[in-house]
């Protein structure tokens, strides 16, 4: 079990006693943490390391998984998209097998906390089936800036019920929201298995082992095979970047238990790949391994984020976290994690000969990539490791638990 400690050579003395001394008056405090999923995307990651963190620091911290039928997760996930700008059909149907899922789970749920912390629109509406005795917080993880009105005006009506919702960015705070609100930037774990220091013998053997070969440069997506993702409009950009240099292409993403659409997006790009797919210069992998994660995202030679909606996208930071340079989507959350043309090159999500410029230059140019990826690692040292996320959540429960 990882502690504190453990991050000292990393953080410093003084970020490890700063935390000791913010969660000095929350000992014994008892959180809980409700999300949807327990592997596949950013959240599932964060939670897996802070709530094992947070206990080091004496604070009794549980997280627990909302149940939920495939109609449930169908219409969550098409809640999903529109919350980012997609259409919905929001049928009355659609919002009653919604709210019984929730109040369903309830009933599994007792809840007597001091604090209560509700991740994304899957569980928002368990608030309503509680006697509310402490403070609730909404995390959610989405894009804000673009979200379906009829959606957003069914969702408020929860989300008024909570004490303060906390989001990713400036640009998902909303007006039209009575309830107070807090940015928190997402972080990544260096001591996880897929970011800590591994050898170049492990990332040889994992490489192997899911069949990608080494002979020419590497050019990798890490995501779920999802529309906002785009990996159809990457597999695109490598073909325009492969007139000009021969490399491959890697797209690697979970298939999450909470995202249906997985396997249609995948079937998708493995459509418009076809031909690449067969003379392996595109490879498709769905494999749930940090490890493996972990050794593409070193071995290539340039890592690319081409999203059209992103709450924030830790691939970004875990990529820069390697010291690998990256070409990434001037979208979202992205932008926070990005200087352009100093720790990375953005571009405007749908300039596909714009991405393909970017990626030829960094793989002509191995002295600018090798700063760029230096110049990289020490932002995300900086500013966006797990230390740094404890740290804020510590604020926020401090200020509400009195």
């Amino acid at each position: 079990m990882k502690s504190l400690d453990d991050y000292s050579e990393i953080v410093g003395d003084e970020v490890l006693s700063s935390l000791y001394r913010k969660a000095r008056p929350l000992s014994g405090k008892h959180i809980l943490h409700i999300n949807s999923t327990y592997q596949g995307g950013g959240v599932a990651e964060i939670l897996g390391s802070m709530v094992v963190l947070t206990n080091d620091l004496g604070i009794d911290v549980g997280w627990r998984i909302m149940h939920g039928t495939p109609d449930f997760f169908a219409i969550t996930k098409k809640f999903h998209n529109a919350l980012q700008g997609g259409g919905i059909n929001l049928t009355e149907i659609k919002k009653r097998l919604y709210i019984r899922a929730n109040e369903d789970f309830s009933v599994f749920t007792h809840i007597d906390h001091d604090c209560v912390i509700i991740h994304d629109p899957q569980p928002l509406p368990l608030i309503k089936y509680y006697t509310k005795k402490q403070p609730w917080i909404w995390r959610c993880h989405v894009d804000l800036s673009h979200s379906n009105s009829a959606l957003w005006d069914f969702l408020k009506k929860f989300i008024l019920r909570y004490d303060m919702m906390v989001i990713s960015s400036e640009k998902y705070r909303r007006e039209d929201l009575p309830v107070e609100q807090r940015i928190i930037h997402p972080a990544i774990d260096p001591l996880s298995p897929k970011n800590m220091e591994i050898s170049e013998g492990v990332i040889s053997k994992y490489l192997k082992k899911f069949g990608i070969p080494t002979d020419k440069p590497l050019i990798t997506q890490i995501s779920r095979f999802d529309r906002w993702k785009d990996p159809e409009g990457v597999v695109q950009v490598f073909k325009l970047v492969k007139k000009e240099v021969d490399c491959r292409l890697v797209l690697c993403g979970s298939m999450a238990a909470d995202d249906p659409e997985g396997w249609t997006i995948f079937e998708k790009v493995e459509r418009r790949a076809n031909d690449l797919i067969e003379s392996k210069d595109v490879i498709l992998i769905t494999s749930e391994n940090s490890i493996l994660v972990n050794a593409l995202q070193t071995a290539s030679s340039v890592v690319i984020q081409k999203s059209t909606r992103e709450g924030f996208g830790l691939t970004v930071s875990e990529a820069l976290w390697k010291g690998t340079p990256v070409v990434v989507s001037n979208i979202g959350g992205i932008p926070l994690q990005i200087g352009d043309g100093e720790n990375g090159f953005l571009v405007e999500a749908n300039d596909k000969k714009g991405f393909a410029q970017r990626i030829v230059q960094l793989l002509k140019d191995p002295k600018l990539a090798e700063e760029m990826g230096k110049k990289g690692k020490e932002m995300v040292r900086e500013k966006f490791l797990i230390t740094r996320l404890v740290s804020d959540y510590l604020d926020l429960l401090n200020h509400l638990i009195k």
